[in-house]
């Protein structure tokens, strides 16, 4: 968990440059992978995040690391932004890459915007880890921090291969499993569906059912859901014919399973206790 220090911080730069990525349109996704590096590079290089977290150095000094980093390579807004993080106070020196890694996920998500794609992306996230529920090694092998990254992309690329997702999509989903962060991969997935539903204002709800649910089943979700989170609700609709029947609802970390094939499974466990 991070202080209220850290908190304070990430919420005012983020409050401050909402507006210049939004105003970066498609521009804002050059933004958003130029800050994600520097996560990855602050995530392997502790005494790096300790030089930009000092209170006691001059703010000059921290830019001049960051200039040096980015040798005039990098958009101005990233040079900025990442400036900006070093004038703020934290809590810890690694709270420092979560900031630059929630600057990272809002200009994707203004990214998003700019192609009509926000919805979409999120949908896309929330089918992965529905997708990956039910297999358990390999979301075991896709959180594994002892095991080599190329190879946990490798293997999220091989589930992907065939989904026509859009590239934005499979690019997140990419980087929770070759930067884990301490996560678990599907812990990562969950923040990132709440967060671009944080960013459209709404939540987004994926129910998984055998058959394809009626136009007004979805309707009916979404006003029991609204009313229950007190927001407007995105349905997300998951065919998979394997849980037989009845639904399997999710959202952020809640889930809940009344599907068939679940419902069988814990029917055979307490038959062989019994027996």
């Amino acid at each position: 968990m991070r202080g209220e220090t850290s908190l304070s911080s990430d919420k005012e730069t983020r409050a401050k440059y909402a507006p210049l990525l939004k105003s970066k349109g498609k521009d804002a996704l050059r933004v958003a992978m130029e800050l994600y590096t520097f996560v990855t590079l602050l995530d392997a290089n502790r005494p790096l995040e300790r030089a930009l977290t000092d209170p006691s150095r001059p703010a000059e000094d921290k830019w001049r690391v960051i200039d040096t980093i980015l040798a005039d390579k990098a958009d101005p807004l990233t040079v900025d932004i990442l400036h900006d993080l070093t004038d703020h106070q934290w809590s810890r020196v690694v709270h420092i890459a979560n900031a630059a890694e929630d600057m990272s996920v809002d200009a994707t998500a203004y990214y998003a915007d700019a192609l009509g794609i926000t919805n979409q992306v999120a949908g896309e996230l929330a089918e992965i880890h529905s997708a990956l529920l039910g297999m358990p090694l390999v979301l075991f092998r896709l959180s594994d921090e002892y095991s080599d990254s190329k190879a946990r992309a490798d293997l999220l690329r091989t589930l992907l291969d065939g989904q026509h997702m859009h590239p934005v999509t499979e690019q997140m989903a990419l980087n929770a499993t070759i930067d884990l962060r301490g996560r678990r991969f599907p812990d990562t997935i969950v923040w990132l569906v709440d967060r671009f539903s944080e960013h459209m204002d709404q939540v987004m709800v994926t129910v998984t059912t055998a058959v394809s649910m009626k136009d007004e089943q979805v309707s009916r979700l979404q006003e029991v859901y609204g009313r229950k989170l007190g927001k407007p609700v995105h349905i997300n609709s998951v065919v998979d014919p394997s849980v037989l029947g009845g639904m399997k609802v999710q959202y952020g970390s809640v889930s809940t399973d009344g599907t068939v094939a679940t419902q069988l499974k814990h029917l055979k466990r307490r038959m062989a206790v019994a027996g």
